[in-house]
């Protein structure tokens, strides 16, 4: 019986102990961290609008590759990307690859407008 009592006092102050312990709130934490954009357009050699080009973007760190299918208009975006991971972007239109751009975690800035040129 006293031991048992022991027990219950032990687990009744390790409980206390932790409920005083600061609770991580991953949503919190995200929420504050601003989160970066990338977004323009795919064009050809005479800065027409590509529609259908597919836009890729490379997290260098992780090597996951995004893809997205530009607009009627050549517009693409690129949302919720980490401050912390540099990323590589281009482009494919018929068979035909635009320069890689990147974008840096170096860079400040938390959007960018790169424009992708297929020729």
């Amino acid at each position: 019986m006293r031991r048992l009592s022991l027990i219950r006092l032990v687990v009744a102050a390790g409980l206390t102990a932790a409920a005083a312990l600061p609770i991580a709130m991953p949503t919190a934490a995200v929420a504050q961290q601003k989160q970066r954009t990338v977004e323009g357009k795919v064009i050809d050699g005479s800065d027409g609008a590509l529609k259908g080009a597919v836009v890729y973007l490379k997290d260098t760190r992780t090597q996951s590759v995004k893809s997205f299918i530009t607009s009627e208009d050549g517009a693409y975006r690129f949302g919720q990307l980490s401050q912390n991971t540099d990323y590589e972007l281009w482009a494919v239109h018929e068979g035909k690859k635009s320069n890689t751009k990147t974008v840096s975690s170096f860079d400040s800035k938390n959007a960018f407008q790169i424009n992708l040129k297929v020729n």
